[in-house]
């Protein structure tokens, strides 16, 4: 336990001097009291809540049951506003903006008189975007997870945001939906607060991290509206306290085993494509070694349990019934690290003990999966030298050995614009691309991965085709989308080469993505091809496309990454 004089707050109020004494006064300004900010732990509660981001609208309330835990275990809460990233209305992607909050975590804490830190946030980028920086700062920090929303019924079936959403898109456009029911939809899919229901990269993200150990046991599945939820709120403001004196921070957490536990839950989970880029990110910045081929190797051994959207046909809320992430641990403790420690303190061994899954059709048996296909597999080849990625789970198993002729597309509008043409040159065998979509083409990397298909196909029946992309992919979607090609066309990637006619060639058991096209050929068009313009000359997003790595790297920024120190801001 550590000496509260040594608490990081007490160099902004203990000093017997002007500064000290100014520090003191403001904080009485506020009606607080002298001994409010000598004698407690200052903790700040670093909240993403924003009238434009649906998927955190309660957390402003949940902001004050933190408090009230903070309060109870003798803290003084402090609630920060940060950049709230909601995932559809934030454009042209909260990628774009996931390390811009990363830095305004960690500069929030470093600036301030902050001895710990709860972390408020869900929605996709939030939550890689909170760590990442918290790490970076290295105080404890705690991660209150905003949580799922509310099922939905629609003709007797489950539904919820996202993968629905595709999937009634493609049905309207093929004209086995009517105008009035799919406004009926819009209407009902979404019925409360809190992320996305299905297994998209907002669950998956807050299942890594509390399989990371950064999070409370059981706290990321709880559905946004249940009483458990604020409840769960106070419990984290009473940890944190707790972690303060215990000097537990995020780089006494986070090992390797630590990450190949969160790779593991992933995957078990069948858990959103977008999750390889940000744990890689998040090893990063812990000085952790973790790359696609480690991702790779577990995605083989781990087999998808969670009977979840896209890969399976239940949501969010029936998983927290089931037993959530510790359940889900449970079922594949042997191929977990269980001597790693926790935000409890203790190791992960000790939370597994008794926590069962109470439906098997929800969290499956290791001898029935959901799907006999893994949840990730990581594709090279001449076309994705650095890597490439795919969800076989939730993919058409007649593309996993496929070949056939490139569409190119140069850009979102223009791909868009040819799905309703009615002559368009394709038919299923087709492979879509979409290229300049990765972190600096885009920028951002946003999440076209997912390309439509032609609505003279849908009008046909066909509801699959093989899609390549350096894009991402939303987690909530499913076919048979390649996606992260690495590097991306926009700094000269083999994507950068390919041409409409090419051959494209996948084999998934053997992890090849491949172009038909000969090394000569490839390098007389190497040499003629120039850069895209990039029109980006002021702001973040310049800075952005100046700094980011690639998508095997993590898609940071590269003076980031690493482990290595920040001075602490003089206080004169």
């Amino acid at each position: 336990m550590r000496d509260p004089a040594s608490l990081r707050s007490r160099r902004w109020f203990a000093a017997n001097d002007m500064r000290g004494f100014a520090h003191r006064q403001r904080m009485q300004q506020m009606g607080l009291r002298r001994e409010d900010v000598l004698g407690r732990p200052i903790v700040a509660i670093v909240n993403t809540w924003s009238d434009l981001s649906p998927c955190h609208a309660h957390l402003r309330e949940r902001a004050e049951a933190v408090k009230r835990g903070v309060l109870l275990a003798g803290g003084m809460p402090f609630e920060l506003p940060a950049m709230s990233l909601g995932e559809v209305m934030v454009k042209p992607t909260t990628m774009l903006y996931r390390n811009f909050l990363a830095m305004e975590t960690e500069e929030l804490l470093r600036s301030l008189p902050i001895d710990g830190a709860v972390l408020l946030g869900g929605c996709d980028k939030t939550t890689p975007g909170l760590l990442m920086g918290a790490i970076s700062m290295g105080l404890p920090a705690l991660f209150c997870p905003a949580g799922p929303m509310l099922n939905d019924r629609h003709r007797g079936r489950s539904v919820g945001a996202g993968t629905h959403t595709r999937m009634f898109w493609d049905e309207l456009q093929a004209g086995r939906i009517e105008a009035e029911e799919w406004v009926q939809l819009e209407a009902r899919m979404t019925r409360s607060p809190g992320t996305c229901n299905t297994m998209g990269t907002a669950s998956t993200m807050t299942a890594i991290v509390e399989a990371l150990g950064l999070a409370l046991p059981g706290s990321t599945s709880i559905p946004a509206m249940d009483a458990a939820h604020p409840r769960m709120a106070a419990d984290c403001g009473e940890r944190i306290v707790a972690m303060i004196a215990e000097d537990l921070t995020p780089q006494r957490l986070l090992t390797r085993g630590a990450f190949l536990n969160a790779a593991a839950v992933q995957m078990a989970l069948g858990g959103s494509t977008n999750a390889v880029v940000h744990i890689i990110a998040l090893a990063g910045r812990a000085g952790v070694e973790l790359t696609l081929a480690d991702l790779d190797a577990v995605a083989r051994r781990v087999p998808v349990l969670a009977n979840l959207f896209p890969s399976g046909d239940k949501l969010m809320e029936d998983f927290y019934y089931a037993g959530g992430v510790p359940a889900l641990m449970n079922r594949i403790r042997y191929q977990l690290s269980l001597d790693e420690i926790t935000v409890t303190g203790r190791p992960l061994r000790e939370q597994l003990e008794g926590r069962e899954a109470s439906d098997d059709d929800i969290i499956r048996p290791l001898e029935r999966p959901v799907s006999p296909h893994g949840a990730l597999a990581v594709l090279t080849g001449n076309l994705a030298p650095q890597g490439a990625v795919i969800k076989p789970s939730a993919a058409n198993p007649a593309f996993f050995r496929h070949a056939g002729r490139a569409l190119v597309f140069d850009s979102q509008p223009q791909m868009l614009a040819a799905m309703a043409d009615p002559d368009l040159d394709c038919d299923e065998n087709t492979v879509l691309v979409l290229r300049h979509a990765g972190p600096v083409g885009a920028p951002g990397m946003p999440e076209w991965g997912n390309l439509p298909i032609p609505k003279k196909l849908l009008q046909r029946g066909v509801r699959d085709m093989l899609r390549l992309s350096d894009a991402r992919m939303s987690g909530t979607h499913y076919g048979s989308c390649i996606l992260h090609a690495s590097p991306e066309a926009a700094v000269g990637g083999p994507l950068a080469l390919l041409r409409t006619g090419d051959i494209v060639e996948l084999d998934l058991e053997a992890r090849r993505i491949e172009m038909r096209v000969d090394a000569a050929e490839l390098a007389l068009r190497r040499a003629a091809w120039t850069p895209p313009p990039q029109p980006c000359t002021r702001g973040w997003t310049r800075l952005y496309q100046q700094h980011v790595t690639q998508a095997h790297e993590g898609c940071d920024l590269d003076f980031l990454q690493g482990t290595a120190p920040t001075p602490e801001p003089a206080i004169y």
